[in-house]
């Protein structure tokens, strides 16, 4: 249907942003209908065999219709355009309502257990209906369909809050099922309390998925670390572009939303190298990040010797002493600067979030076992902490 309906609602000719916020208001529209329609099928339904848990799915597909208009409402704030004010868009708030629909979750979840509560303190006996177990399996059979297209939808415009729909329409198919099972258990036993009990399940299992989705849609805005595999790419278009790029580091990018990244990062060439031509190779990567990855790049470059013999011996001593202290420590803007008395050793180690040394320390061990096994520098270090990586 999504598929179909799409033909009609997304005009192939827009820009790449305005075709996604057109599937996102899609996808809302389509669950709002699809929502409403469970929720009153289902009051019907639990109304009519007194069941709490029946009309507390019910209460939970009105909480996801509200989801998706705030959903909706989401897509059209972040597509606006850039202004002075947020010179870099307005991507962030599709995150701000991905985690409103989190939480609208979280509440009707509270609401839930509540009332399962309540009725097992006052348990009442429930109806059977054939009619009640027919409305539940259509709802399982829709919601697997709303699962299906906001997931395959969500992953082709990179979209946290149709993500965090799919996974609430999967725990609504977890739900519907408990109840149905419930429905059918409790009228061949008689077991009064199964009611009450399979609403504090369904309760319990949306609260896991709303706090989960609020996780998702916290981390971009708290600003995690970027993803490994986008992290991987960088490192690859910037190492394919020429030969005389011969590693990155101090990788940090920055996220203003799906679609809107801008990266800053150090590219090592070769301190002897003609600086225009240096100067093209960096400016043709920043264009080919922004090509592939879709962000915008700047890139600093970072001059180093590479045909020094005496300087490349002692760096690669060094490089042995920082990996032997931690394997995770890496080097780099290594360079020995000549003078009248001491010759002075500088350069900079990349230490991961989570590592067990302060800068101090770990500078003061360094210096130490440079100066026991390679000899006499005035030895000058800079310690960075590696933004494009979780932990150790």
């Amino acid at each position: 249907m999504i598929t179909l309906l799409s033909r009609f609602f997304i005009d192939k000719n827009q820009s790449e942003e305005k075709q996604r916020s057109a599937w996102g208001r899609l996808c809302g529209t389509c669950g709002i209908i699809l929502n409403l329609l469970l929720s009153a099928a289902k009051i019907f339904a639990g109304l009519f065999t007194h069941s709490i848990s029946i009309v507390a799915d019910a209460m939970n597909n009105f909480s996801d219709a509200l989801s998706s208009f705030v959903t909706i409402a989401g897509f059209k704030l972040s597509s606006q355009k850039a202004d002075p004010e947020h010179p870099y868009g307005h991507g962030r708030i599709e995150y701000v309502s991905g985690f409103v629909v989190s939480a609208l979750i979280i509440i009707m979840a509270y609401e839930l257990i509540r009332d399962s509560v309540l009725r097992l303190v006052h348990p009442e006996k429930t109806s059977f209906s054939i009619a009640a177990i027919i409305i539940l399996l259509a709802s399982i059979g829709v919601k697997l369909y709303m699962l299906y297209y906001n997931r395959s939808v969500g992953k082709k415009i990179d979209s946290l809050p149709l993500m965090a729909a799919a996974k609430d329409s999967m725990s609504d198919c977890v739900s519907t099922s408990i109840v149905t099972i419930a429905q059918i258990v409790s009228a061949r036993t008689g077991f009064i309390y199964l009611d009450g009990i399979c609403g504090i399940l369904v309760g319990l299992f949306v609260a896991y998925e709303g706090f989960e989705s609020a996780k998702d849609t916290l981390n971009p805005l708290l600003g995690q670390a970027p993803d490994p595999h986008f992290v991987e790419k960088v490192r690859e278009i910037m190492l394919e572009q020429d030969p005389r790029i011969s590693g990155i580091h101090d990788l940090i990018v920055h996220d203003y939303g799906p679609g809107r990244r801008m990266v800053s990062l150090h590219a090592e060439v070769p301190a002897d190298g003609n600086l225009i031509e240096l100067h093209e190779i960096i400016d043709s990567a920043e264009e080919a990040l922004e090509e592939k990855l879709g962000c915008e790049a700047v890139i600093h470059m970072d001059p180093i010797v590479t045909d020094d013999p005496e300087v490349l011996s002692v760096k690669n001593k060094v490089l042995s002493i920082v990996e032997e202290i931690n394997p995770s420590l890496s080097l780099h803007d290594f360079r020995i600067v000549k003078r009248h008395d001491t010759d002075r050793m500088v350069f900079d180690v990349l230490v991961p979030y989570g590592f067990g040394m302060d800068a101090d320390q770990l500078k003061n061990e360094i210096m130490k076992l440079i100066n026991k096994r390679i000899g006499t520098y005035e030895v000058c270090i800079h310690v960075d902490t590696d933004y494009s990586v979780r932990s150790v």
